[in-house]
């Protein structure tokens, strides 16, 4: 779990100050990332003072001077920085003048002054509402009488309470603290949250895993110490609490099964890291034997896990990045064969957080009850903390982002991840991180947004209405919510929407789970020390709440018992084995052709090679030579390019295209790199006519290839590309892919190119390490300049010149996967207030522009939007932006074509003859497709739109909301949408 650090999370906490307890404050107006508070308080003591101790600390980085002399300089945001400053005190006043900067959100900070008196009497001085604050220093600002006009404080929480938590326990003793009030905590309609127990801090201390026990009682387990039983109660006043007397603790994953508690321990309980069994030897009620089953190698918050029963019987479970693997879980394992398989350099995190952590990076495994036999499932991930099967018995985690990449263009959202055999989920340090449609790996079921995962659970078993019992609860620990997300079968996989579930300030969740013996859902909060509660969540609406079958769904069974199959060949090799593989290879279902590539790997080589250069179904020769790329030899990458050069891009489907620019990084990353020969000569005539195309995703592939083989003329178009960049991280891609690049370059380029770097750096934002990755960036294409352009690049390398591209200044970035629930409580607030200018500019920001025509301007491939708000209310035009597949018109339907070789082409007919289609294969495509009608096997309406998802994540809730109101003014600046409220 991590620290609380964006801004925006601050703003929900207002606590008022205690008479001694110190306050987290900071100044409102601070909106940004590495931005800084300062703040002053002059105090007036009652007399002579005989002794005065000053604490403070800040997020996440404080400077105090008192009475105009430094006194603290402290960068642990979990604890106090101390000073005495009883000599400091000359006169009765004590100026105390603080400066904290936060790396990732805007600045708080924490301070108290006890001062006893020489009369024997004690004060105590606390940061609170009264204390000045502003964003900028002024002259004289740490000194006595300095009279500018800031602003208050504001007050966002007393120490012990969240955002931070109870820092400085082991200087300064907390008041016993209370765990957030249910009148804090909002649920959805229909469902009630109690309060069964506030955790005592001091004694049982913060509550982060928990499971039911076959009693229907719950087994909780504080971070850092011991396990403790719950019997719930009608109420908080008849639930009991009992410590069980077992040396184990530490537990970040607990399991009832096989009558015995298993115990994931993260931490130095019993003998540190690892899975534990843990049983009542005597009958008494009581754990009394602790039992090792398996030593991990690793921990921390980056540790191990949760540890789940899987359908089959077998114990599951997972581990963040910084845990090795089980020893020889590898062995016979479905997942094997893993590299970090990258085509051009990375560069580590800016700050050093997992440099040097390699593949296969965090993990899920199996084993038997014993403990005995372990096996690899799947890895790839950065830091999921739980794992849940569903009733198809189909395995999912909540895995981790990591939000000081965020403004980056390899920033990864939280998301929800089918944890499939031998699935490779693409996390790498640094900048290496795959992108999700790479055909090596597994993408997601849906991806959620800033957070920070915990806890997970099924709904099932609980007394909740059908679709909430078939929901899955996901714990985002940063932002105080859990998100209820609905999953639908999609082929052999899943895809889902989310809404947020239950919603507190704070509201720090932990773990969750479902009670099977009353049918309530449970959740703790709590974790790094901070306070802790149990909750009980129960529906009392008027919906049915009738159990759901405990069985597999039929949506879906046929694609997934053909899913399964395949996996089985994962870790056997029966006769026959490649005539079932084969024709797999070639499903139009990514799911299946995943796992039937994997299961050919394990084929002998010889009986397949030249099969798959002699393919003809472009699926089944992408899926082919993947596998070649991955078991084959160098020997194979000439045969392997020129099979890829004789593709039919002009007819394959996008995801096909980016399939197979994968297959060309494969082959050179594992074949034996390039060869600077006729062979990459074949290569780069063949995709370089691609470039530049309609799709971004195939921009950035394209490029990478490019770039790598150092296409001619390359530099020059991808500085095109960087000046077109309508996202920062668009722009921020190109740069720093062409930081590889050598030759090329004229001196206007090498002088906008550097140019872009200093208004990244003064004007962009992002991430904890944004500013060190642009930093990275320079340097590395510093290095790679002669001695003469280093002198003559000197002045703007050094002076900050920005007027090269002065136009591309933009801060669009990943702010969150937008869902309809997220904002439909908002929409009554587009008929007024709202503002026409920031509505213009998210029309164009969400690339709108580009395909619809509004009030006589933009693009023609999409319906005109002027008369948008005659026709349709609020709600209509928000789930058009958001979920553009719910409804599609008859006049915008797209043809989903497959030909007698295996293409799928997914377009709108623009025109048909007697022999032929001519079909518009993107919003944005510059020429007509044409498909032969003689080449046709089947054709069908698509469902989904040809409007992409996702264009509203990079605009704030304001923004999406002043985007409504402009659509629906119909361009008219005079509306009423846009009068005062």
């Amino acid at each position: 779990m991590r620290r609380l650090g964006s801004w925006f999370v601050l703003l929900c906490f207002a606590s008022l100050a205690c008479a001694e307890t110190p306050t987290w404050i900071w100044n409102s107006k601070n909106a940004a990332n590495n931005e800084t508070i300062y703040a002053r308080k002059e105090i007036e003591l009652a007399g002579p003072v005989k002794q005065a101790t000053l604490y403070a600390t800040a997020d996440n980085h404080v400077t105090v001077t008192f009475n105009g002399k430094p006194v603290i300089q402290h960068d642990e945001w979990n604890n106090w920085g101390k000073a005495d400053v009883t000599k400091l005190i000359s006169d009765k006043t004590a100026l105390i003048a603080v400066a904290a900067k936060n790396d990732d959100g805007a600045a708080a900070l924490l301070v108290k002054l006890e001062v006893t008196y020489k009369d024997g009497k004690s004060a105590t001085f606390v940061s609170d509402g009264s204390w000045s604050v502003a964003a900028k220093s002024a002259p004289g600002w740490d000194k006595a009488g300095f009279a500018a006009d800031w602003q208050k404080a504001t007050v966002i929480g007393k120490l012990g309470i969240q955002p931070w938590g109870n820092v400085g326990v082991a200087t300064v003793a907390a008041a016993p603290g209370e765990a957030t009030p249910v009148e804090n905590i909002k649920s959805l309609d229909g469902f009630k949250v109690e309060r069964l127990y506030s955790v005592p801090i001091g004694q049982e201390g913060s509550w982060v895993s928990m499971t039911p026990d076959p009693q229907g009682r719950l087994i909780c387990c504080d971070q850092y110490g011991g396990l403790f039983r719950v019997t719930p109660g009608k109420d908080a006043e008849t639930t009991k609490i009992e410590k069980l007397d077992v040396p184990i603790g530490d537990a970040q994953g607990l399991l009832c099964a096989y009558d015995a508690l298993y115990v994931t321990v993260n931490g130095g309980a019993a003998q540190g890291s690892g899975l534990y069994k843990v049983t009542d030897t005597n009958g008494d009620d009581q754990y009394d034997k602790v039992e090792l089953l398996k030593k991990f190698d690793g921990g921390g918050e980056h540790g191990p896990h949760a540890v789940r029963l899987g359908p089959d019987g077998r114990l599951y479970v997972i581990a963040g990045n910084h845990t090795n693997i089980p020893k020889e879980s590898e062995v016979g394992a479905p997942h094997k064969n893993w590299a970090e398989d990258l085509l051009l350099p990375r560069n580590p995190d800016g700050n050093g957080h997992a440099t040097g952590r390699m593949a296969p990076a965090g993990w899920i495994a199996s084993t038997d009850k014993d403990g005995k036999e372990w096996q690899l499932l799947c890895a790839g991930f950065r830091n999921p903390y739980d794992i849940a099967f569903n009733a198809d018995g189909e395995l999912f985690t909540y895995d981790a982002d990591m939000e000081w990449d965020t403004g980056t263009p390899w920033y990864r959202p939280t998301r929800v991840n089918h944890a499939v055999s031998a699935g490779e989920f693409g996390w790498r340090y640094g900048t290496g991180k795959w992108p999700d449609y790479y055909v090596d790996s597994v993408g997601a079921v849906v991806d959620i947004g800033l957070g920070s995962p915990t806890g997970i659970e099924m709904g099932l078993g609980a007394k909740f209405p059908a679709k909430y019992q078939s929901a899955l609860y996901i714990n985002d620990w940063t932002y105080g919510v859990i998100y209820a997300v609905h999953m639908q079968p999609q082929g052999a996989s899943y895809t889902a929407t989310f809404e947020k579930f239950i919603t507190g300030r704070p509201l720090p969740v932990t773990d969750i789970c479902v009670n099977p013996k009353d049918g309530a859902l449970y959740f703790t909060i709590g974790g790094r020390r901070t306070q802790s509660g149990l909750y009980r969540v129960t529906y009392d609406g008027s919906e049915s709440t009738a159990p759901i079958a405990m069985t597999e769904s039929q949506e879906g069974k046929e694609a997934r018992a053909l899913r399964r199959e395949l996996e089985k060949l994962h870790t056997t090799n029966p006769t026959g084995a490649l005539g079932q593989i084969w024709p797999n290879l070639a499903s139009n279902d990514r799911a299946i052709r995943y796992a039937a590539r994997v299961a050919l790997e394990g084929q002998a080589l010889a009986d397949w090679k030249d099969k798959a250069l002699a393919e003809a179904n472009t699926n089944a020769t992408i899926q082919a030579l993947t596998a070649l790329c991955r078991v084959g030899a160098k020997t194979d990458q000439a045969a392997v390019l020129a099979k890829l050069n004789a593709l039919p891009y002009d007819r394959m489907s996008e995801e096909q295209i980016l399939d197979a620019l994968r297959v060309y990084q494969l082959a050179y990353i594992r074949l034996g790199g390039k060869q600077n020969d006729a062979a990459d000569e074949a290569v780069i005539a063949t995709i370089n006519p691609l470039f530049p195309a309609q799709s971004e995703k195939l921009n950035r592939e394209l490029f990478n290839l490019l770039v790598y083989l150092e296409a001619p003329g390359i530099v020059d178009r991808g500085m095109q590309q960087l000046f077109a960049g309508q996202t920062q991280q668009e722009q921020m891609f190109y740069a720093f892919v062409l930081r590889n690049a050598e030759k090329g370059w004229t001196m206007d380029q090498r002088k906008a190119y550097f140019s872009w770097m200093n208004l990244a750096q003064s004007k962009y934002r992002g991430g904890n390490s944004f500013q060190k990755f642009v930093m990275q960036i320079r340097n590395d294409a510093a290095e790679k300049l002669a001695k003469a352009d280093l002198a003559e690049l000197k002045e703007i390398m050094e002076g900050g010149q920005t007027e090269e591209v002065a136009k591309l200044e933009t801060t669009r970035q990943f702010v969150h996967n937008w869902q309809v629930d997220d904002l439909i409580g908002m929409l009554p607030e587009v008929e007024a207030g709202r503002n026409f200018e920031k509505g213009q500019a998210a029309f164009e920001a969400a690339q709108c522009a580009k395909c619809h025509r509004y009030a006589g301007q933009g693009g023609g491939t999409g319906p005109d939007l002027t008369g948008v708000g005659n026709r349709f209310a609020p709600l209509y035009v928000l789930e058009a932006m958001i979920v553009p597949s719910k409804v599609v018109s008859d006049q915008y339907v797209n043809t989903i074509f497959q030909t007698d070789t295996g293409d799928i082409l997914v377009g709108r007919i623009i025109s048909e003859t007697d022999d032929e289609y001519q079909i518009r294969t993107g919003p944005f495509a510059k020429e007509l497709t044409v498909v032969k009608k003689d080449e046709v096997e089947g054709m069908k309406h698509s469902p989904l739109s040809e409007m992409p998802t996702g264009l509203l994540n990079t605009l704030t809730q304001e923004e999406i909301l002043d985007l409504i109101a402009y659509l629906r003014s119909g361009g008219n600046p005079n509306d009423e949408a846009f009068s005062k409220k």
